[in-house]
């Protein structure tokens, strides 16, 4: 039984931040219910290559421990149906554009009175007022509008995304929360509210100090590759056959370093003394380390360093990301079977509660696959039939 056992959450929402939140939540036991669209679903089950079973790739990522009912919001039956499953349930969650769910009668407003224990939880890309309040926004587009583009890539090249859609998770981990939070309050109040989170409004939080560092300094601050603005030496180096990432955030560790690539006399040489000396001096430091660094193979240089302390690693492609023996020891990725796919690998929750721990209890649903399940228990009492 998840911590969140008996929490019935209606969720309206495709592609990634609303399906990661509430994937997250059923993590912990709470009933999802995705509502799809008859025929079509998800927008993500048609994002592939790769399929497996019918299935995308893209969809089973973020779409387990849920019940997928296909209902028809154009339908006066469908529609009767979700109106009694919302007033049945404990959370709301929807990403449709400004007026869309009112249109149903399904808007914060139309259940305030009428439900008021309802966590009614609403995802967009730019907020429910102000300018873009009616934009679509899709993590790539808000990533480049609020910033995150503007100092990801390497000096003077061409805009660059994040390899997965972080925006997207951000903007879910922040639904997440603020879910549970409520949740909280409701139990102590019993009072349910409205929650708005935006993609934009996570990027932002999420800049923590490239946006601090402007607010501050009025400084605009540029990509700079694997570099970090404020830290020397903090970036991927390139070794003899590959590049290694190594991160030496304070005098004491950038000692260590010295010592371990056999220069102790950077440690005392003026222009690398203290941090703020080697950011102004990156260039010259750099240079050096990267000459020492060739002179041996990754292989060799992660365990010496790490050994000396230092926060070192390779820059992995995906195969060998599971095949590190740290994620191997983690267990983190699980195999479900599914009913097409057969046996279906994925990573699992990243939080493991003494406790309380979050399970993996069913995998992604096919389209509508637990429709008749929920509209048997939904549907209209008072009609010929339905007794």
């Amino acid at each position: 039984m998840g911590v969140l056992s008996g929490i019935r959450v209606v969720d309206f929402t495709r592609v990634v931040a609303g399906p990661y939140c509430t994937m997250l939540l059923g993590d912990l036991g709470a009933e999802i219910i995705k509502i799809e669209q008859p025929g079509k679903g998800d927008d993500t089950r048609s994002w592939g290559p790769p399929f497996v079973g019918g299935e995308s790739a893209y969809f089973l990522s973020v779409n387990r421990n849920k019940k997928s009912v296909c209902l028809d919001l154009n339908n006066e039956d469908d529609l009767k149906v979700v109106h009694r499953l919302v007033a049945e349930s404990d959370v709301m969650i929807e990403n449709f554009r400004s007026g869309i769910m009112e249109r149903f009668g399904l808007g914060y407003e139309d259940w305030r009175e009428r439900h008021p224990r309802l966590i009614y939880c609403s995802i967009s890309g730019y907020g429910r007022s102000g300018p873009y309040k009616d934009r679509a926004g899709y993590d790539v587009i808000v990533s480049a509008m609020g910033g995150l583009m503007g100092i990801t890539g390497t000096p003077e090249g061409e805009p660059v995304k994040t390899g997965v859609a972080l925006t997207d998770v951000i903007t879910g981990l922040y639904a997440f929360s603020a879910i549970q939070t409520a949740l909280y309050h409701r139990e102590r109040s019993g009072q349910g509210q409205r929650l708005d989170v935006s993609l934009l409004s996570a990027e932002l939080a999420a800049l923590i100090n490239a946006a601090s560092n402007y607010l501050v300094s009025g400084e605009v601050p540029q990509p700079q590759g694997s570099a970090h603005g404020s830290i020397v030496p903090y970036q991927a180096f390139r070794a003899a056959d590959g590049y290694i990432v190594i991160g030496a955030a304070n005098d004491k560790l950038f000692q260590k370093l010295c010592q371990a690539l056999a220069h102790p006399e950077w440690a005392s040489d003026e222009r690398f003394r203290t941090n703020a000396e080697r950011v102004k001096n990156r260039e010259a430091l750099i240079s050096l380390i990267e000459d020492a660094l060739q002179a041996e193979s990754v292989a060799t240089w992660e365990p010496l360093l790490a050994q000396a302390g230092i926060a070192v690693g390779p820059v992995n492609r995906m195969d060998q990301v599971f095949q590190d023996p740290q994620v191997m020891h983690s267990q983190q990725v699980v195999s479900l079977a599914h009913p097409t796919a057969g046996d279906v690998r994925l990573v699992g929750p990243a939080v493991n509660y003494s406790l309380t721990p979050a399970e993996i209890t069913s995998p992604p649903p096919l389209l509508g696959e637990h429709t008749q399940e929920i509209i048997q228990s939904y549907r209209d009492p008072s009609q010929p039939g339905n007794n």
